[in-house]
């Protein structure tokens, strides 16, 4: 039986892309897990503070976990003084 390559390559490429989409899904969790975890039993924390807490290096990596905690309304966002500032809703 012969298939067209392209139709393989096709395939190939959505399955590529379905598991690379479902590790960002889980890295998002994870790293909302982290920020949660940061924020617990505080009155919030600027992005620096909660970067620290959380033992996040990259903005992206915050950014990510924080815009799966916004998606769930987990948490509230301000600025103060410059800064982002983050608290549980």
């Amino acid at each position: 039986m012969f298939y067209n390559i392209n139709i393989i390559i096709f395939a190939l490429e959505i399955l590529t892309t379905k598991i690379i989409l479902s590790m960002l899904k889980e890295k998002a969790g994870a790293l909302a897990g982290q920020i949660w975890v940061a924020l617990n039993e505080t009155e919030g924390l600027t992005q620096k503070q909660i970067k620290k807490a959380a033992k996040m290096k990259a903005d992206k990596d915050f950014f990510l976990g924080l815009g799966w905690l916004l998606r769930e309304d987990k948490v509230a966002v301000s600025e103060v003084e410059g800064e982002i500032f983050v608290k549980l809703a």
